[in-house]
Protein backbone atom coordinates (compact mmCIF):
# COMPACT_ATOMS: atom_id res chain seq x y z
CA UNK A 1 0.00 0.00 0.00
CA UNK A 2 1.00 3.48 -0.73
CA UNK A 3 1.79 5.99 1.52
CA UNK A 4 -0.36 8.95 0.36
CA UNK A 5 1.49 11.73 2.22
CA UNK A 6 1.89 14.92 0.06
CA UNK A 7 5.28 14.62 -1.39
CA UNK A 8 6.57 17.66 -2.76
CA UNK A 9 8.42 17.27 -6.21
CA UNK A 10 11.69 19.94 -5.31
CA UNK A 11 12.54 18.27 -2.04
CA UNK A 12 15.78 16.50 -1.32
CA UNK A 13 16.09 12.95 0.22
CA UNK A 14 14.96 12.61 3.82
CA UNK A 15 17.14 11.11 6.51
CA UNK A 16 16.56 7.10 7.08
CA UNK A 17 14.92 7.04 10.16
CA UNK A 18 12.48 10.13 8.41
CA UNK A 19 12.04 8.09 5.55
CA UNK A 20 11.21 4.64 8.06
CA UNK A 21 8.66 7.06 9.14
CA UNK A 22 7.03 7.98 6.39
CA UNK A 23 7.57 4.71 4.13
CA UNK A 24 5.83 1.64 4.44
CA UNK A 25 8.37 -1.36 5.14
CA UNK A 26 8.31 -2.67 1.47
CA UNK A 27 8.76 0.65 0.12
CA UNK A 28 11.48 1.26 2.35
CA UNK A 29 12.98 -2.11 1.19
CA UNK A 30 13.10 -1.49 -2.47
CA UNK A 31 13.82 1.97 -2.55
CA UNK A 32 16.75 1.96 -0.18
CA UNK A 33 17.72 -1.16 0.25
CA UNK A 34 17.46 -2.50 -3.51
CA UNK A 35 14.69 -4.72 -3.20
CA UNK A 36 12.25 -6.39 -5.06
CA UNK A 37 8.63 -6.57 -4.68
CA UNK A 38 6.37 -9.95 -5.70
CA UNK A 39 5.52 -10.34 -9.45
CA UNK A 40 1.09 -9.80 -9.76
CA UNK A 41 1.11 -8.85 -6.12
CA UNK A 42 1.73 -5.02 -6.01
CA UNK A 43 -0.20 -1.69 -6.40
CA UNK A 44 0.19 -0.67 -9.87
CA UNK A 45 0.98 -3.72 -12.49
CA UNK A 46 -2.33 -3.68 -14.01
CA UNK A 47 -3.37 0.07 -13.70
CA UNK A 48 -4.97 1.51 -16.37
CA UNK A 49 -5.60 4.76 -15.00
CA UNK A 50 -4.20 7.79 -17.11
CA UNK A 51 -1.80 9.99 -15.03
CA UNK A 52 1.75 10.03 -13.45
CA UNK A 53 3.95 8.37 -11.60
CA UNK A 54 5.77 9.41 -9.54
CA UNK A 55 9.11 8.94 -6.98
CA UNK A 56 7.41 7.95 -3.53
CA UNK A 57 10.86 9.46 -1.74
CA UNK A 58 10.92 13.08 -3.36
CA UNK A 59 7.74 13.07 -6.21
CA UNK A 60 9.93 13.14 -8.96
CA UNK A 61 7.74 13.03 -11.39
CA UNK A 62 8.95 9.38 -13.35
CA UNK A 63 6.81 7.91 -16.22
CA UNK A 64 3.65 8.44 -17.28
CA UNK A 65 0.75 5.92 -18.03
CA UNK A 66 0.73 6.85 -21.64
CA UNK A 67 4.44 5.11 -21.92
CA UNK A 68 2.96 2.03 -19.48
CA UNK A 69 2.25 -1.39 -21.18
CA UNK A 70 1.87 -5.26 -20.50
CA UNK A 71 4.42 -7.10 -20.56
CA UNK A 72 3.53 -10.14 -18.86
CA UNK A 73 6.51 -10.04 -15.86
CA UNK A 74 3.67 -8.33 -13.24
CA UNK A 75 5.72 -5.47 -12.46
CA UNK A 76 4.81 -1.49 -14.15
CA UNK A 77 6.57 -1.58 -17.47
CA UNK A 78 7.17 1.35 -19.55
CA UNK A 79 8.98 2.40 -22.29
CA UNK A 80 10.65 5.74 -21.44
CA UNK A 81 10.67 7.95 -18.43
CA UNK A 82 8.57 10.95 -18.13
CA UNK A 83 12.30 13.17 -18.64
CA UNK A 84 15.06 11.08 -19.08
CA UNK A 85 17.14 13.46 -16.95
CA UNK A 86 14.83 12.39 -13.89
CA UNK A 87 16.05 8.80 -13.96
CA UNK A 88 19.70 7.02 -13.62
CA UNK A 89 20.91 3.81 -15.10
CA UNK A 90 24.11 2.00 -13.17
CA UNK A 91 25.60 -1.11 -13.79
CA UNK A 92 23.99 -4.39 -11.21
CA UNK A 93 26.04 -7.46 -11.42
CA UNK A 94 24.07 -9.04 -8.53
CA UNK A 95 22.24 -12.56 -8.47
CA UNK A 96 24.92 -13.74 -11.07
CA UNK A 97 23.99 -11.41 -13.90
CA UNK A 98 24.38 -8.27 -15.86
CA UNK A 99 21.38 -5.77 -15.71
CA UNK A 100 21.06 -1.93 -15.85
CA UNK A 101 19.58 -1.08 -12.57
CA UNK A 102 17.29 2.72 -13.14
CA UNK A 103 17.13 4.68 -9.77
CA UNK A 104 15.18 8.31 -9.16
CA UNK A 105 17.73 11.58 -9.69
CA UNK A 106 17.29 13.88 -7.06
CA UNK A 107 16.32 10.59 -4.13
CA UNK A 108 18.67 8.18 -5.50
CA UNK A 109 15.55 5.84 -4.73
CA UNK A 110 16.06 2.32 -6.34
CA UNK A 111 13.06 1.54 -9.01
CA UNK A 112 13.79 -1.37 -10.92
CA UNK A 113 15.73 -2.39 -14.08
CA UNK A 114 15.80 -1.86 -17.38
CA UNK A 115 15.55 -4.33 -20.29
CA UNK A 116 15.83 -4.27 -24.23
CA UNK A 117 12.90 -7.14 -24.61
CA UNK A 118 10.18 -3.55 -25.05
CA UNK A 119 8.24 -2.90 -27.66
CA UNK A 120 10.17 -2.85 -30.95
CA UNK A 121 7.86 0.43 -32.29
CA UNK A 122 8.57 2.42 -29.30
CA UNK A 123 12.17 1.95 -29.00
CA UNK A 124 12.51 -1.64 -27.55
CA UNK A 125 13.18 -0.62 -23.99
CA UNK A 126 11.41 -2.12 -20.93
CA UNK A 127 11.53 -0.06 -17.63
CA UNK A 128 10.53 -2.93 -15.09
CA UNK A 129 10.02 -1.10 -12.09
CA UNK A 130 8.86 -1.97 -8.28
CA UNK A 131 4.97 -0.13 -7.53
CA UNK A 132 6.55 -0.04 -4.30
CA UNK A 133 9.08 3.00 -5.56
CA UNK A 134 5.85 4.45 -7.16
CA UNK A 135 3.28 6.86 -6.47
CA UNK A 136 0.27 7.19 -9.03
CA UNK A 137 -1.54 10.68 -9.85
CA UNK A 138 -4.16 10.57 -11.71
CA UNK A 139 -4.83 12.95 -14.62
CA UNK A 140 -8.00 15.05 -12.39
CA UNK A 141 -5.34 15.49 -9.35
CA UNK A 142 -2.42 16.27 -11.04
CA UNK A 143 -3.23 20.35 -10.81
CA UNK A 144 -4.42 19.89 -7.38
CA UNK A 145 -1.09 17.85 -6.13
CA UNK A 146 0.94 20.42 -7.96
CA UNK A 147 1.85 18.24 -11.72
CA UNK A 148 -0.22 20.50 -13.96
CA UNK A 149 2.55 21.05 -15.94
CA UNK A 150 1.92 17.61 -17.10
CA UNK A 151 -1.61 18.05 -18.58
CA UNK A 152 -0.89 19.51 -21.63
CA UNK A 153 0.87 15.39 -22.37
CA UNK A 154 -2.59 13.92 -22.08
CA UNK A 155 -4.76 16.50 -23.08
CA UNK A 156 -3.27 16.29 -26.82
CA UNK A 157 -3.94 12.29 -26.62
CA UNK A 158 -7.71 12.40 -26.01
Amino acid sequence: MTTQSSTNQNSAKPAAEELKKKLTPEQYHVTQQCGTEPPFRNEYWDNHRAGIYVDVVSGEPLFTSMDKFDSGTGWPSFTKPIDKHNVTEKSDRGFGMERTEVRSSKSDSHLGHLFDDGPSDKGGMRYCINSASLRFIPVEKLKEEGYGQYLPLFEKNK
